[in-house]
């Protein structure tokens, strides 16, 4: 007992999540993002969708989930790709093995890195807002 205490509670003191909290939805934080018309270094295969901050084994996790396509009916059922948005060159490869189709092709894992920082950097600036939160297009 005083073991696990002992390792729960800097975890409880800096506000962060343990190793198996599985977060509710009103604790993921996203804003929609788009893709600009002239926009070059846009690292995903679709021109809009969600970027999120999720809780995954103990610790914030960017993410993008694809937008609704545009031809699909309100009560057609969609679930949408999702890819890890990271510069950690594992989880970007490895972690996004069954969406990796959602980044626009790359010549090289560095030239995905690459692609990806800035949405990386962004989503960091979203995990810090307040659980819940919903933030429209350019607030961050």
């Amino acid at each position: 007992m005083m073991a696990q205490m002992a390792v729960a509670m800097p975890l409880m003191l800096a506000g962060e999540q343990g190793m198996f909290h599985f977060p509710s939805a009103d604790e993921v934080r996203t804003q929609p993002i788009s893709r600009a018309g002239n926009e070059a270094g846009w690292p995903f295969s679709v021109d809009d969708g969600l970027l999120a901050c999720v809780w995954s084994g103990g610790q914030r996790v960017v993410m993008f989930f694809e937008g609704r396509p545009d031809g699909l009916g309100e009560d057609d059922t969609f679930q949408p790709r999702q890819v890890i948005v990271t510069t950690d060159p594992m989880q970007l490869t490895l972690g996004n093995m069954a969406s990796r189709d959602l980044f626009r092709p790359a010549a090289s894992v560095e030239e995905r890195i690459r692609m990806v920082a800035p949405f990386a950097t962004l989503g960091q600036r979203l995990c810090d807002q307040p659980a819940g939160a919903r933030v429209g297009h350019g607030e961050l």
